[in-house]
């Protein structure tokens, strides 16, 4: 598939590029494993779909990275490991970074940025001068900015994945993470996140979490 194709040159061209000189293994193993993940069938919101709006939003906010290639990098893993009724994907997503990427040819000290800014995602709420951890985090929360369809879509995808959860556990827990969302000083740290992404974002969160009010 030209898309799967283009995802494969995409991981190539960011490990070759975070690894430097030195080189290392074929890419091509590490990117099909991930990608491998991604197309899991407990997915419906964190696809492949996912990891490439997630990339091209790095793309977006690359400017303000000081590693871009490392955040790419932490964007193919960080829900690498993906059970939607288990509560340490991230973390488990972070060793597998660790596992695979000094394997994969990549210096132990970027492996460990990697690592981090994948464990970041948990709560989204990067440190001020932690600029790639705020271009990823930025990119992992552009989704709730999307135009009310896409975000429809995009909700209906997380419900999916907890299909196993009732109607009104998931209605509290959903409702829970909207407000924490909400009650975040801001939901996007980069200036363009803040000027393009946080109002429509807070709109969303706002409507959707009256909608479960209901």
């Amino acid at each position: 598939m030209a898309d799967l194709d283009a995802l494969r040159l995409r991981f190539t061209r960011a490990l070759e590029a975070a690894r430097g000189p030195g080189g290392g293994p074929d890419p091509a193993p590490y990117a099909d494993n991930l990608l491998a993940r991604w197309r899991e069938p407990q997915r419906h919101y964190h696809t492949v779909a996912h990891l490439t709006a997630v990339l091209d939003h790095v793309d977006t906010l690359e400017r303000y990275a000081a590693d871009p290639d490392v955040v790419r990098l932490a964007a193919w893993f960080h829900d690498a490991v993906y059970l939607p009724e288990r509560s340490e994907n991230e973390e488990r997503s972070a060793r597998l970074a660790e596992r695979a990427l000094p394997e994969a040819g990549l210096p132990d000290a970027k492996t460990a940025e990697v690592a981090r800014l994948v464990r970041l995602t948990v709560g989204h709420d990067p440190a001020g001068d932690d600029a790639d951890g705020q271009v990823l985090c930025d990119a992992d929360l552009a989704i709730l900015a999307a135009p009310p369809s896409a975000y429809a879509v995009y909700t209906a995808g997380i419900r999916e994945e907890y299909h196993f959860v009732p109607n009104d556990a998931f209605r509290a827990g959903r409702s829970a993470i909207l407000r924490q969302l909400l009650g975040l000083p801001r939901l996007f740290h980069t200036p363009y996140g803040r000027e393009h992404w946080e109002a429509t974002a807070r709109y969303n969160l706002s409507s959707e979490l009256e909608m479960l009010s209901t």
